[in-house]
């Protein structure tokens, strides 16, 4: 099949077997015994290559651990397949505090793309736009929450009041986010389905959707969709590089853009979870 072929090119390695996971991915084992994904393009044009240069931005940090990326075309991935075990409070630790550093490593700008990757990318399966901007409430305002309110609505998805109650809260942005910090380098896709517990003991991240950002971004992420020993990991975390006081009660603004991206793609239901998340923000 073309997945194997498309291993055995960007591996110089002959496929001896191959297992369809999904639609999309496939894990194909080499002649020498390594194992390897291969995943097709998922999004539109340009999204594997934004995946890739993700990746080798993460893994630049010299942090986080992420899959070794064997290549990519504009539609396939090979990455080393990462052996899963089981998720421990010493790895969820280790993860805080490689997050810390991750995010420290920095970006040019908030909405800057990976080195390599392209302006026009993806999040999940829905378009995200790579826009640069130096004013991180402005910026979030712009390029991570008006515009899927304005897809959510056109969906019809959100009413017209709906969608004025997301303006407020971008209205009142600069006065809810917190101090001032500079771009950090974010996963930017960062739920618990992109963080691989390793049998090695530690965790690997994989799918980013990886910009210049605000740090709190990615952890909220982490709330929204629970994951396993999260307090460890944010003690960790915090070890490292203490946040901003009051930063939990920001947690529901920065989960307003992956609840309008899944409103987006999912419908109503995650709707109704950013209207809640906007009036908790409101609320402050």
């Amino acid at each position: 099949m073309e997945e194997s072929e498309q291993a055995a090119r960007f591996t110089g390695r002959t496929a001896v077997a191959e297992r369809r996971l999904s639609g999309a991915l496939t894990e194909v084992t080499l002649d020498d015994g390594r194992v390897v994904m291969v995943k097709g393009a998922a999004g539109g044009p340009g999204s594997v290559r934004a995946e890739a240069a993700g990746l080798r931005w993460l893994a630049d940090a010299g942090a986080v651990r992420v899959p070794y990326v064997h290549g990519y075309d504009e539609r396939w991935l090979v990455t080393d397949r990462v052996p899963t075990g089981r998720p421990s409070p010493g790895a969820a630790e280790r993860l805080g505090r490689d997050l810390a550093v991750l995010h420290a490593a920095g970006a040019p700008a908030f909405g800057s793309p990976p080195p390599g990757g392209p302006r026009e990318a993806y999040i999940g399966l829905a378009r995200m736009h790579n826009a640069e901007g130096g004013d991180w409430p402005r910026w979030y305002a712009e390029h991570r929450v008006l515009p899927y309110v304005r897809l959510a609505v056109d969906e019809g998805t959100l009413t017209m009041p709906e969608a004025g109650v997301l303006e407020r809260v971008c209205e009142r942005l600069p006065e809810l986010s917190g101090p001032a910090e500079p771009p950090a380098r974010l996963h930017g896709d960062l739920w618990n389905g992109n963080v691989l517990w390793a049998a090695d003991g530690e965790a690997r991240l994989i799918d980013p959707a990886a910009h210049g950002g605000h740090r709190e971004t990615d952890l909220a992420m982490l709330h929204l969709f629970g994951c396993p020993h999260l307090d460890r990991l944010l003690a960790g975390y915090e070890e490292r590089a203490p946040l901003a006081a009051g930063w939990p009660g920001r947690i529901a603004l920065h989960q307003l853009f992956p609840l309008l991206v899944h409103a987006v793609l999912f419908g109503r239901g995650y709707a109704e979870q950013a209207l809640a998340a906007a009036g908790s923000a409101m609320a402050r």
